[in-house]
């Protein structure tokens, strides 16, 4: 009699390395009482690489409304623009 080997179950295990997050965060700058609109604008356009007319909006913005939401993108950016605008000891944070 032939001697039947046991049965051993396979098991595949498949992984997606390809599997990213796509959270957007942003970058919001508040207003504050020492900071002249100059100095905004030249650091909204170090941080951002933004164009000027932008940077004066958004500086605008922040004068008006107390806050501008001045960068959206992945974190790691939002920390490296969040960072070049606190250089000059803007008042930022990053949300998600």
């Amino acid at each position: 009699m032939e001697e039947m080997e046991p049965y051993k179950p396979s098991l595949n295990i498949e992984t997606d390395e390809s599997t990213t997050t796509t959270f957007l965060s942003r970058v919001i700058v508040y207003n504050d009482d020492w900071h002249t609109f100059d100095e905004v604008i030249i650091q909204l356009i170090k941080a951002t690489n933004c164009t000027f007319e932008k940077a004066r909006a958004q500086a605008f913005e922040i004068h008006v409304k107390g806050y501008s939401v001045v960068y959206s993108g992945k974190m790691n950016k939002c920390l490296k623009v969040s960072s070049i605008l606190e250089e000059i000891a803007l008042r930022t944070q990053i949300v998600t």
